[in-house]
């Protein structure tokens, strides 16, 4: 389908619709079971037109897994969640499981992923405050065998009904979207960007919103992370919005007649 969202705000790249499958669609890449890799490099795939699937043996990372809702994968971490909530923030070289886990990992892991393990990657304060993230996130488990990222292009919703619709955006164009998601809305905070994984702001927690009587849109790729990983694939300027299924038809029937329509958004394309 073509988004009418899309057109007027001249997104340069093409939106993608997460979905959940019980069948492996023909002819997607897909992550080799055991290998690391980020969902996010899959996701720049989609926007280049390539199909993408998941299942719960090839979700790249611990945090994609948990992003694509396939569970708590980080009881899988090195370590268990223990070492990656010293990961995540202050570093495993400051405790004893964590040296000894470092001591394996030096050995079967690549210098960053080793670096960071025992420094830590600072995103956090320290491990108390990822615990306590760790429970405001919605662990999922898929009601379907595999996620999907198509081009919304290629959605027949006559078919195939996405989940999630994700745009990427620069900074006019976030602008512009946050608009017309409060366009037709009472209150001012139907769009939300939480800390979280580049996959998990596209995944679970859209998902999350979706299942909400008033699903709000979620911006990500505030992850730096994910945006090392997608920049010379993406470009360095844009931030994904993604909108629940309710949500984007919702947009899509507030084009017309709304301020993308004026002349000062019409000035901003200029």
């Amino acid at each position: 389908m073509e988004s009418k969202i899309a057109t007027a705000v001249r997104l340069k790249h093409a939106p993608v619709a997460v979905m959940l499958a019980d069948d492996k669609p023909a002819d997607a890449v897909q992550f080799t079971s055991g290998k690391w890799g980020c969902v996010m490099f899959m996701f720049a795939n989609a926007v280049k037109g390539r199909t993408a699937v998941f299942d719960k043996e090839t979700y790249g990372c611990w945090g994609g897994g948990v992003g694509l809702g396939f569970g708590n994968a980080y009881l899988e971490f090195p370590g268990g969640v223990d070492c990656f909530a010293h990961f995540l923030s202050s570093g495993n070289k400051q405790w004893e499981k964590g040296r000894e886990v470092g001591k394996a990992v030096a050995g079967a892991a690549g210098k960053e992923f080793a670096d960071n393990f025992l420094n830590g990657e600072g995103y956090m304060k320290g491990p108390d405050l990822v615990h306590q993230w760790l429970g405001e996130i919605p662990m999922t488990e898929n009601r379907a065998p595999y996620v999907v990222f198509k081009p919304l292009a290629g959605v027949d919703t006559a078919v195939e009904l996405p989940q999630t619709v994700v745009f990427l955006a620069n900074a006019d164009q976030l602008s512009a979207l946050v608009i017309l998601a409060n366009y037709g809305r009472e209150g001012m905070e139907n769009v939300i960007i939480p800390w979280a994984a580049g996959c998990q702001t596209i995944g679970i927690l859209p998902g999350r919103e979706a299942a909400a009587e008033k699903p709000r849109a979620v911006v990500g790729l505030t992850d730096i992370s994910a945006r090392k990983y997608v920049r010379k694939h993406l470009g360095a300027e844009y931030l994904t919005f993604a909108m629940p299924w309710q949500l984007f038809v919702e947009m899509e029937n507030n084009v017309d007649g709304s301020f993308l329509q004026r002349h000062t958004w019409q000035s901003l394309l200029e």
